[in-house]
């Protein structure tokens, strides 16, 4: 083992290189079941911090359920046809997925637009710092707020901010 980690790191061979020529040998290989054993250390390392740090476990519980929340929310972006898409050219199906990005971006922005809002208007130091621990900790990736089911108007006389959003001033200096 010593031998094929000084090779890697001495670059005599890449890793790939190794492990191919190693794949190519029979799995009952010294060498391929030594590093097979070799690299169950991290990962009993890992399951037994995993059980004993509560803190490390809710952690991962968070990150899991922030990535669950991002499928969901493409799910309902494209809820019609059981999310499949109904074209064969490679081009519609490009456009479709372009549509279905697009949408779920301007529902983070408008998300974020508003909380942004919601925080520059509390006066409120310590109230302030909480609802930035909140976005800090939370997800922007909501749509429950948005009827994805209805008909929009796009006409400038339906174009108006019926909420009163402001762009950041940060982001107000480049739009002119």
């Amino acid at each position: 083992m010593l031998r094929f980690i000084a090779t890697i790191k001495l670059k005599e061979a890449t890793a790939s290189q190794l492990f191919r020529r190693l794949n190519s040998y029979s799995k009952h290989h010294p060498l391929y079941q030594a590093l097979k054993e070799f690299g169950k250390i991290p990962k009993s390392d890992f399951i037994l911090r995993f059980i004993d740090d509560v803190d490390l476990r809710q952690a991962i519980e968070k990150q899991l359920n922030k990535g669950e929340s991002a499928n969901k929310f493409s799910k309902a972006i494209s809820f019609g046809n059981h999310q499949d898409f109904l074209y064969g050219e490679k081009i519609e199906q490009e456009l479709a997925e372009g549509c279905r990005r697009l949408i779920k971006n301007a529902i983070i922005c408008w998300n974020y637009l508003y909380l942004s809002q919601i925080i520059a208007r509390e006066e409120d130091l310590e109230r302030r710092q909480e609802l930035l621990a909140a976005v800090k900790n939370g997800s922007v990736v909501s749509w429950r707020h948005v009827n994805l089911h209805g008909e929009y108007d796009f006409s400038d006389e339906k174009m108006q901010d019926s909420i009163g959003l402001h762009l950041p001033p940060a982001l107000a200096l480049n739009a002119s």
